[in-house]
């Protein structure tokens, strides 16, 4: 019996043993924790929201006469230059209309300028009384009429000359041209505005975003209390952040600024614009917009590992006048990179643990492993030798 006391309590030893957890420090041993000093600084004021790349400008390119479309005459996909052709329509019905127009217009300056003699017979005449007021009268509304005449083709030969130069279709704008919208052998149609291709200029660009109507007037106010500061010349950088968590290494600038808040989503639109030289940024691609709204100045942020954020608000360990965690609530404001903005609960002076907190309870020693600066302590020198 007595061997099978010793036994059990040998096994009862072993599991208590299995049980407690080499990370649990020994009652009343200090835990070394890292700390940062709370003191007020100016940070960048940044604001993130998702944002979608527009092109600067965006022509649809339609036909302007009636006719087969005989040839494309770019790339798909490609800059063009303004004025460029596009598509070739076949001129051939519009070149034979211009001819019968200017054969047209030959025939009244021929019909004008014989009208326009007999008048200059007649001067001369009706003033000697060889022929009557009535004749000469008649002479000269002939000669209007046939200057008119001429007015009316010339004016018919200029359109001709239009249309005919309308079946060379050019890009009305420089940019970046779509898919053909028709194909050679395609009959387009003026009356209808055939849409044969779009050109978009996308050097530089815009990205739109929209922003709660409510942070908006915040940032006002806090900007006509002096507590957010912009700068000299008042432009807001924007950075981009492309889906993949890559930066756009062009910072853009704030250009527009809606007055009009979206009655259906509570919004204020803004727009930035950004230079794109390689083409990196394209049309109809959703980015992450960091807008960097001025700076906050004497605030306290601290770094987010630090938080313990619940529904009634964050919390923080801090170190006390005794060496000891202590638990303290704070109201959080903004999230700004990757630190909290404090609104109230700390003031400048006090040591925020950083690390360690899982093995932490309110009340436990710590022994704090970084100087003052947040850095790591440095090693103590070794002691000199006895002589």
């Amino acid at each position: 019996m007595t061997h099978l006391r010793t036994l059990l309590l040998f096994v009862l030893g072993l599991a208590a043993a299995a049980c407690s957890s080499p990370d649990q420090s020994p009652q009343g041993q200090a835990i070394p924790v890292r700390t940062i000093t709370v003191a007020q600084a100016d940070i960048d004021n940044v604001l993130e929201l998702p944002g979608r790349v527009e092109p600067v400008r965006v022509a649809e390119v339609r036909a302007r006469v009636t006719g087969i479309v005989q040839q494309r005459l770019y790339e798909e996909g490609t800059d063009v230059g303004q004025g460029q052709p596009l598509f070739r329509i076949d001129p051939a019905e519009l070149r034979a209309s211009y001819a019968q127009t200017q054969a047209s217009l030959e025939r009244a300056k021929a019909t004008a300028a014989n009208a326009n003699a007999v008048v200059q017979r007649y001067r001369p005449l009706v003033e000697e009384n060889a022929i009557s007021g009535q004749e000469f009268d008649a002479a000269q509304a002939a000669a209007r009429e046939a200057n008119a005449n001429v007015a009316q083709i010339q004016a018919q030969l200029k359109s001709a000359s239009l249309q005919l130069g309308y079946t060379t279709v050019r890009a009305p704008i420089a940019g970046r041209a779509g898919r053909a919208a028709v194909t050679e052998g395609a009959l387009v149609s003026q009356p209808e505005g055939t849409l044969m291709t779009r050109i978009e200029q996308v050097s530089p660009i815009y990205v739109s975003f929209s922003q709660s109507a409510t942070e908006v007037l915040q940032i006002r106010r806090a900007i006509a209390a002096g507590e957010l500061a912009l700068s000299a010349d008042d432009a807001v950088e924007v950075r981009l952040v492309f889906p993949d968590g890559t930066e756009y290494e062009i910072p853009g600038l704030i250009e527009f600024l809606d007055f009009t808040v979206d009655e259906a989503t509570g919004t204020i639109e803004l727009r930035a614009e950004f230079p794109n030289p390689d083409g990196l940024l394209l049309s109809g691609e959703f980015v992450n917009a960091r807008i960097y709204a001025g700076k906050a100045t004497d605030v306290i942020a601290i770094p987010q590992a630090a938080v313990t954020v619940a529904d009634s608000g964050g919390t923080v360990m801090i170190v006390d006048k005794d060496g000891k965690a202590a638990l303290r609530p704070i109201k959080l404001g903004r999230l700004v990179g990757d630190k909290w903005v404090v609104e109230s609960g700390l003031q400048p002076g006090d040591r925020v643990i950083v690390s360690n907190l899982q093995k932490l309870q309110p009340g436990m020693p710590v022994q704090i492993a970084n100087t003052p600066n947040g850095r790591a302590a440095a090693p103590a020198a070794p002691a000199a030798k006895a002589d």
